[in-house]
């Protein structure tokens, strides 16, 4: 099985309206290294990101794939530190960051393509 460096078995796939301003938002906002861009005409086709230990993969949205937001679960070294730089880039406060009975330290983000993060240390 071939799984290309930064990779992982399960690489989230984003499709989304206005794919330039969510690969800003990754990048500001979730602290992303965007390592890769493919352009069809003036569409992204493909981009990648690594945020931390991950990297994922973004394309404008067309219809044959539109965009479709799904929920995302970001661990953090300080949760309340990466919630504020979300929110400052966009996003909309879900949840405040607060102790979980899980033992997790949490809050929940909506980015401006209606993805759920759920921000955690």
């Amino acid at each position: 099985m071939r799984i290309p460096p930064g990779f992982n078995t399960v690489t989230p796939y984003f499709f989304v309206d206005d794919a330039a301003g969510f690969l800003d938002f990754l990048v500001r906002g979730l602290g992303g290294v965007e390592i890769g861009r493919h352009m069809n005409g003036d569409r992204i086709a493909n981009a990648q990101v690594r945020i931390g230990t991950s990297t994922i993969m973004v394309s404008e949205g067309s219809p044959a794939f539109p965009a479709m937001p799904a929920s995302y679960y970001l661990y953090v070294a300080n949760a309340d530190e990466a919630m504020r730089k979300a929110l400052a880039a966009g996003a909309t406060k879900v949840m405040d960051v607060s102790d979980m009975p899980y033992n997790d330290r949490q809050g929940g983000v909506r980015d401006q393509c209606g993805n759920l993060w759920w921000i955690s240390e």
